[in-house]
């Protein structure tokens, strides 16, 4: 897989790395007399954080599976649920779920996975479950989408921080047009995204399986 850039929301996580690994060896070299292996050990850790927050915020190649009729997936990582489930947010009704996990190791850049306005946006505090629990959807601090598309048909999505997870960044705005694949937001260190889907849609994945943002199809408009 190609990787183009280091996404923008990574500088204030860099900052903060940089500062833990340089601040320990200037106390070290102005208050205490050690080795040179305790010097390269602090090193070694900070280089290995930093590496790791460079690889979370890594902004990979792809090219749009786009299609009309095609619902993507607003995030890279694993089915955790596929079911009917009331949405009391927004719609007040059934609708069908699916929950997309995110560990620390996928690419945590979330997409629009339609064409179509935003006619919704808000934020919700909350605690911070472990992100693949049932119940982290509605308790957790999260972010409610809601895109309407061509035929009238409206689909939400919800950004769901977890235990590590700690801020959720969303540039959705109301009443802006968006396309299918176009970033929407990103949440940082390991969260979930649940979409819910009309009862009439084609679902195309099942549980377990992989997904990616921008390429994975996960249902179809009827």
């Amino acid at each position: 897989m190609i990787y183009h850039k280091i996404h923008k929301e990574s500088t204030g996580s860099v900052i903060i790395v940089l500062f833990l690994m340089f601040v320990p060896i200037w106390t070290i070299f102005a208050f205490a007399d050690v080795s040179t292996w305790l010097i390269l050990l602090v090193h070694i850790v900070g280089l290995i954080l930093l590496l790791f927050v460079l690889f979370f915020f890594r902004v990979p190649y792809r090219k749009v599976s786009r299609d009309k009729n095609a619902i993507i997936a607003p995030a890279d990582g694993k089915i955790v649920e596929i079911h009917e489930e009331v949405e009391t947010e927004y719609f007040k009704d059934k609708r069908v779920q699916i929950s997309i996990f995110m560990s620390p190791f996928n690419v945590h850049i979330n997409s629009y996975p339609i064409d179509g306005e935003v006619v919704y946006v808000k934020y919700h505090s909350g605690k911070h479950l472990v992100a693949s629990l049932p119940k982290a959807s509605k308790d957790n601090e999260h972010n409610t989408v809601v895109q309407k598309y061509e035929n009238g048909e409206e689909i939400l999505f919800r950004q769901i921080a977890g235990t590590v997870a700690r801020r959720i960044v969303n540039y959705a705005k109301e009443g802006e047009f968006a396309e299918q694949g176009n970033e929407m937001g990103i949440i940082k260190f390991g969260s979930r995204v649940d979409i819910f889907l009309p009862l009439s849609a084609k679902i195309n994945v099942k549980l377990n399986d992989k997904v990616q943002s921008k390429i994975t199809h996960l249902a179809y408009f009827s």
